[in-house]
């Protein structure tokens, strides 16, 4: 009998001992403090962890420069139908980038049938890849308010994959789970989306496709008239906030001081940063990404057959700037487009 115990004694301490092991991180752990002592402004970080991730991070190559042609693109290619004003020999020269930054793998065949000309649209990567380019230069333009001088290119979101690694499709309703519980507004399913916790699996559909006001949780009105900022409520929010935290590897702080999460005047300018980046993925997913459902196969759909969207994990990967700060756009002056004439979605 004791023998039994003891092994059953054993078997505990192993299963305590692997929990322990995946719960906390070895130190060193540091904290840096953004803003004013007392106030909670800090990031509390690994910088070994830290270290191995970016050491990890793949950066792309850089690209020899050619000598101007003197020529756009448009008078020397056929069917170039966004990047028509780019000088030809620096088509070319963009042409290779985008190769290695989405299909080192594949190469031009990724999106340029084979026998045929290429200005030929028969493969619908190629029609894909021309409405992000678009976007490319919409971001890099008109978002300047988040994505600041660095901006972004294809390898920000691709990083050498022909599908970006972070990409979303909304999340189906469970309904043995619905028939079992009532309605289960989304939650009780272990989602990587929302920490692997208990709260609403898909923060992403209502918040970066629908109305942004619903993020605010802090009532605005005495209860009970017009309040919609219930503990239901609070838990959508809760779930994109933990995504957004994750997706850059910082903790709330990084945006909000503790003794007030609420007030924008005692926050640091991250989250004003954060603000413009929600607004952008509304724009992008609206304007750029749910439009080309009818160019994709059915392969690339989602379960409810809805296209691949963005969210913060498509371009920052982990890393509290996409990676780490890597200049995007340095050399690659054409990947911003002309200043726009109206607003963007916000």
């Amino acid at each position: 009998m004791m023998r039994f115990w003891f092994k059953i004694a054993a078997a505990l301490a192993v299963v305590l001992g692997v929990g322990l092991a995946f719960t906390f991180e070895a130190p060193p752990v540091q904290t840096v403090q953004s803003g004013y002592r007392g106030i909670g402004l800090e990031q509390v970080y690994n910088k070994v962890a830290l270290e191995n991730k970016i050491a990890r991070t793949a950066f792309p190559l850089e690209q020899p420069e050619l000598d101007p042609a003197g020529i756009p693109s448009s008078e020397v290619y056929d069917n170039v139908q966004v990047l028509g004003d780019v000088d030809a020999n620096e088509f070319i020269r963009l042409m290779g980038a985008i190769t290695e930054w989405v299909s080192p793998e594949a190469g031009c065949a990724y999106c340029h049938a084979d026998g045929e000309e290429l200005s030929a649209d028969t493969l619908y990567t190629k029609r894909v890849a021309r409405r992000m380019f678009e976007m490319t230069r919409a971001i890099n333009s008109q978002w300047s308010d988040h994505v600041g001088a660095t901006g972004v290119n294809c390898f920000t979101c691709h990083a050498g994959n022909p599908v970006p690694a972070n990409i979303w499709f909304t999340e189906p309703e469970n309904p043995q789970t619905t028939r079992m519980a009532g309605n289960p507004a989304g939650q009780n399913r272990a989602a990587e989306q929302a920490g692997l916790s208990s709260l609403p699996a898909d923060p992403f559909t209502p918040f970066l496709l629908g109305d942004p006001a619903g993020i605010r949780v802090i009532g605005q009105t005495p209860l009970p008239t017009g309040n919609r900022s219930s503990i239901k409520q609070t838990e959508w929010t809760y779930g994109l906030m933990i995504h957004m935290s994750d997706a850059l590897g910082v903790n709330c702080a990084f945006c909000h001081n503790s003794r007030s999460f609420t007030d924008w005047s005692q926050s640091g300018p991250q989250r004003t940063t954060a603000w413009y980046g929600l607004a952008m993925l509304r724009d992008l997913n609206a304007n750029y990404l749910v439009p080309l459902r009818d160019e994709y196969p059915h392969e690339r759909l989602g379960v409810l057959g809805d296209a691949p969207k963005a969210n913060c994990a498509t371009c920052h990967q982990g890393a509290y700037k996409p990676l780490f700060g890597h200049p995007a756009i340095e050399g690659f002056p054409d990947l911003v487009g002309p200043a726009p004439e109206t607003a963007a979605v916000q």
